[in-house]
């Protein structure tokens, strides 16, 4: 086997282990914690579905491939919960060295091409980081929503936290946005959600 063949060989057997990465979502019906490769192969599917809906247009290959490389960091860095406010402290350097020692595992030419979508993705400028980066926000509020809010109620989120959050749906898509904020609404009403 060349060298080429066995590197890439080895990053996909390694990334397997992004489904051992529990995050605080639950699946929807009341089901059990997502992983995060769950998370990002229902984020690449409902980019595709909803491309329309873009802002801007958009490469939706590229996005799809943001949405499924995003949180492999995460094999290393684990799942740091959206409203944790300690744990968001050091996430980028956590995940900055998972970036590196995962993606380095490639042959050099995709550890570039990786990891350039990747930072891509987190600095939030380009149409397409912005779409996936709504779609990192609407997966997890579809799942909480069909939960009853159980995930919101659990952690006791406020109103100004997950404003706070799906505030930048908008930036990627002003039209699913306006159901965000309408599944935001709807849930505060309930209390699902506390005001502050």
């Amino acid at each position: 086997m060349d060298e080429r063949l066995k590197q890439q060989l080895n990053f996909i057997l390694e990334i397997d282990k992004e489904k051992n990465i529990l995050r605080q979502t639950h699946l929807s019906g009341h089901g059990r914690r997502e992983n995060d490769a769950e998370h990002a192969w229902h984020m690449a599917i409902m980019a595709y579905l909803l491309k329309d809906y873009a802002n801007e247009p958009v490469d939706i290959a590229k996005v799809m491939i943001m949405c499924l490389i995003h949180d492999i960091v995460e094999i290393d860095a684990g799942d740091t919960y959206a409203y944790d406010a300690e744990g968001l402290k050091t996430q980028k350097a956590r995940e900055d060295a998972a970036k590196e020692r995962i993606f380095s595992l490639l042959p050099e030419d995709q550890k570039e091409e990786l990891t350039a979508l990747f930072d891509e993705f987190e600095d939030y400028q380009t149409p397409e980081s912005k779409f996936a980066h709504s779609m990192d926000n609407l997966q997890p509020l579809l799942l909480n929503n069909s939960n009853g809010g159980g995930d919101w109620r659990e952690h006791q989120v406020t109103s100004e936290q997950v404003y706070g959050r799906q505030r930048k749906t908008q930036l990627g898509s002003e039209t699913l946005y306006k159901v965000t904020d309408q599944i935001l609404r709807e849930n505060i009403e309930k209390g699902n959600i506390k005001e502050r």
